[in-house]
């Protein structure tokens, strides 16, 4: 039998409330973390094509596991796999948060309206995670499934990609939403759980990772252009020397 408990509501003294909700914010905040995490440590190894072909392949390698198979050149299901389980991790976030998404237009313009007269930092971090949390509902799946289904990387491999497969107009989109969705949504959880109350200071150290990781991001994308501008059809797997 399901208990229902009434929480008091200055508005609506008989709002009714549901014990699961507890739980779903904190099930929201973990995979919110687990995610935001991710793409830090995602992010700078895929800069390390910054570094040159030859740091790049060995990084892609060793995370694959390339010191347990006899080749040397790792196991590509490793890429499948951590893709499978991230699309699942993103799919119970995006469940939980479509809770406090406005679904009705009466909604949208009295958030609109409150935005307009309410000149509040948090309140619009919030209304720009909603933003980008929209964005990243169509965008990330496309992403992982492209892993799950080509997981080849490498440099050649991951240059042609994104210049002759064209998705760097994806990766166009995809970097500015999530990462600012990611270190806004880290931000909002520090402050929510009580890890900080230093509220101004993580919001400037907020501001500056979230610049970092655009210019790492973007830099790592031009570098993919490039490279894979140099490339002749058909491509064929990057080896050092």
């Amino acid at each position: 039998m399901t208990i229902k408990t009434y929480i008091p509501n200055p508005v609506s003294p008989r709002v009714l409330g549901h014990h699961w909700s507890a739980k779903a914010d904190q099930l929201q905040s973990a995979t919110g973390v687990l995610m935001g995490v991710f793409l830090l440590f995602h992010l700078h190894f895929e800069s390390s094509i910054l570094l040159g072909k030859d740091a790049f392949y060995h990084v892609v390698h060793f995370l694959e596991g390339s010191m347990f198979s006899d080749d040397g050149k790792g196991f590509p299901i490793i890429t499948q796999t951590i893709s499978v389980f991230m699309l699942l991790v993103f799919g119970v976030h995006a469940l939980t948060a479509l809770r406090r998404f406005p679904t009705q237009l009466g909604q949208w313009r009295a958030l609109q309206s409150n935005l307009s007269i309410i000149n509040h930092h948090d309140t619009r971090i919030w209304y720009l995670q909603l933003l980008t949390g929209a964005a990243l509902f169509f965008l990330v799946p496309v992403h992982l499934f492209e892993m799950i289904l080509a997981p080849a990387i490498g440099p050649n491999m991951s240059a042609e990609r994104v210049y002759h497969d064209n998705s760097w107009l994806l990766y166009a989109l995809l970097l500015p939403a999530v990462v600012v969705h990611a270190v806004l949504g880290l931000y909002r959880v520090a402050l929510k759980w009580g890890l900080t109350f230093q509220r101004e200071k993580l919001r400037a150290f907020a501001y500056m990772l979230l610049i970092y990781l655009m210019v790492l991001g973007i830099a790592s994308l031009i570098c993919y252009l490039l490279i894979g501008s140099e490339l002749s059809l058909p491509v064929t797997p990057y080896l050092p020397n």
